[in-house]
């Protein structure tokens, strides 16, 4: 089970933000290419920045908490999860904060 601890807690974090879009209306999930586009340019940047420090020998990951799949680059597949995985956790939370402010500017405005 410990090979699978850091992909389990990626999924637990997006299961803990799921509530912000379904409850909340963050509308993260339902704007698919800006999602997209947003995931692409912080996964990339990211994944190779850590691949050349893992290339370099200045950083190095516990193997005993991946699964072994490697990505290019050496980069562990949960690394690669993670640069995905915690920007949609970052933005349904900024999105569901703007969310409620705006429903409770709504609501002071009309005096309750």
């Amino acid at each position: 089970m410990d090979k699978f601890q850091y992909l389990a807690l990626l999924a637990l974090c997006l299961l803990a933000t799921l509530p912000l879009e379904l409850v909340l209306g963050a509308k993260v999930y339902r704007r698919p290419w800006r999602l997209a586009l947003t995931l692409a340019i912080v996964a990339v940047s990211f994944s190779g920045f850590d691949a050349a420090s893992i290339a370099l020998g200045w950083w190095r990951y516990a193997t005993a908490y991946t699964t072994g799949i490697l990505l290019p680059g050496r980069l562990p597949l949960e690394e690669f999860a993670f640069f995905l995985v915690i920007p949609i956790c970052s933005i349904l939370t900024y999105e569901a904060i703007g969310r409620v402010s705006q429903l409770r500017r709504r609501r002071q405005e009309r005096g309750g």
